[in-house]
């Protein structure tokens, strides 16, 4: 059984301690959190010990692994520090909100052999790892066309938007992974967005809405859609098409009962409408994969070059939206060096 500690007792960082806790090969050690009475109110709740420092968290030997689900300007560092004390990582996206930064931080700890698994959940969702697993077993022949959707319910408050990075970095972070992990090499990016939704974004120079368009290695492209209002729920749907056919995964609704009736026809219970929600079977899905990795001594994936490669993706989309124009990209050797095991 692996102990593993959690560092940041936010909502997301809950959301892990609780999986953790019922977890039947993983043996939550700690939570942590710099305010004492989060970590309180989360260890109460879970049965668990609030360690009184992160010195403590990593000094015990019976901590294999450290999940850190802390704000985003804390992650290289404290990835840096589990790394030096022996531990395993789980950590949140994005990396950074740089890209320098983070190869920085890889640069340093590369001699340590480290064990770095990066939190792009999707992967795990069940019909999107069936549409991933069936397009690469050839299903629908060639990959030639996806589309990914991806629309919030509602705009986040003002001031986690003041320190998120913006709407690539922080949203779209997850489609930038997506459209690699299924489509290979991303070698061009052209990026369009807009502000519709309200005056909060073009107040900190941020957008709202974006629509991108990407080239792959092989020539298929991707189009990526994203949205930080969706009137109708959490809006999270992938569509492969490729030479012999098509792949879907849909939205999710609350049940799959229709009524067809004199004011209706087909019309169903509501899309989900929280992210929790939405890939609840995701996360505990990607912290069993990453407890199955430590226990098996297999490669963590998504890893680190991942978590690098898509931060890539949106700094060229921001640079797309600046200047009007395509960016090519060609091989990163400082990135190709990245692996994970």
């Amino acid at each position: 059984m692996s102990g593993l500690a959690v560092i940041g007792c936010g909502r997301i960082g809950r959301l892990h301690a609780q999986i953790l806790a019922r977890h039947p090969r993983a043996h939550l050690v700690y939570v942590f959190d710099v305010d004492p009475q989060v970590a309180g109110k989360t260890a109460r709740e879970l049965g668990v010990a609030a360690a009184a420092s992160l010195e403590d968290v990593l000094a015990d030997r019976a901590v294999d692994a450290v999940l850190i689900a802390s704000p985003t300007a804390t992650h290289l560092q404290l990835v840096s520090s589990a790394v030096k004390a022996g531990k395993a990582v789980f950590c949140e996206k994005p990396l950074d909100l740089n890209l320098e930064p983070a190869l920085a931080c890889w640069r340093e700890l590369e001699p340590y052999d480290p064990v770095v698994m990066v939190g792009f959940n999707r992967r795990f969702d069940a019909s999107f790892s069936a549409l991933h697993a069936r397009l690469h077993a050839g299903a629908i022949g060639t990959l030639e066309l996806a589309v990914i959707t991806s629309r919030d319910p509602a705009p986040p408050t003002a001031e986690y938007l003041q320190g998120s990075g913006g709407l690539f970095r922080d949203m779209t972070i997850h489609d930038f992974d997506m459209a690699r992990w299924l489509g290979g090499e991303i070698v061009a990016v052209h990026a369009l967005g807009a502000n519709l939704v309200g005056p909060v974004f073009a107040e900190l120079r941020d957008i709202d809405t974006c629509v991108l368009s990407l080239r792959t290695a092989t020539g298929a492209l991707i189009q990526i859609n994203n949205s930080r209002r969706c009137v109708y729920g959490y809006d999270q749907r992938i569509e492969a098409f490729g030479s012999q056919g098509m792949l879907q995964a849909h939205n999710q609704h609350a049940t799959s009962l229709e009524i067809w009736d004199a004011q209706h026809t087909a019309a169903k219970d509501g899309v989900v409408d929280f992210f929790v929600r939405r890939y609840q079977q995701a996360y505990a899905a990607e912290i069993d994969a990453f407890i199955d990795a430590l226990q098996n001594d297999r490669p963590v994936s998504p890893g680190f070059a991942d978590g690098i490669a898509a931060q890539r993706l949106a700094l060229a989309a921001e640079q797309s939206l600046q200047t009007g124009r395509t960016i090519r990209l060609g091989p990163a050797e400082s990135e190709a060096q990245v692996t994970s095991r």
